[in-house]
């Protein structure tokens, strides 16, 4: 798929992402539209700009269908690193929900690191290794900056 009507699109990985207000939000400032991916049907505004993909429950669906989409000129949120990995390599800017950019100068460290943590989990079990720190009113600010900076380097 192609951009739409020649402009950007935000293609976000919906099922666990914390900052889908703030990407609406984002998206109606820049009249860019929105395409939510997720497992079943997520509830979101009713907006001709915000369209949503139900992937059905095979695992990693979701992640097929957005990393079949990702294009350069979009933008794919999520924090999945395998498939930010996928979605780099067809030319798409990533950002995490914390707001960092995840480029094809990083992405391999950061497979290498969510792959030897995931040995450490498995050999560490019941251990209390705990999972990432809770999400903040800071995170929030620092996503929304970083999509405002992704969408104006792309023109929007």
């Amino acid at each position: 798929m192609a951009h739409h009507r020649g402009r950007a699109l935000i293609l976000v990985d919906g099922d666990a992402c914390p900052v889908k207000d703030e990407i609406y939000t984002i998206a109606y400032r820049h009249n860019m539209p929105v395409r939510l991916f997720a497992a079943g049907y997520l509830r979101h505004p009713d907006h001709p700009l915000i369209t949503m993909t139900m992937a059905g429950d095979a695992f990693d669906a979701a992640d097929d269908l957005i990393a079949a989409t990702a294009a350069p000129g979009m933008v794919v949120i999520t924090a999945d690193i395998p498939l930010a990995d996928r979605a780099i390599k067809a030319g798409a800017q990533v950002l995490t929900p914390r707001g960092e950019a995840l480029t094809a100068a990083n992405i391999g460290g950061k497979l290498a690191t969510r792959d030897l943590l995931a040995d450490l989990r498995g050999g560490l079990e019941g251990q209390g290794l705990g999972g990432p720190r809770p999400f903040s009113k800071s995170d929030r600010s620092a996503f929304a900056q970083a999509l405002e900076r992704v969408l104006r380097s792309l023109g929007a």
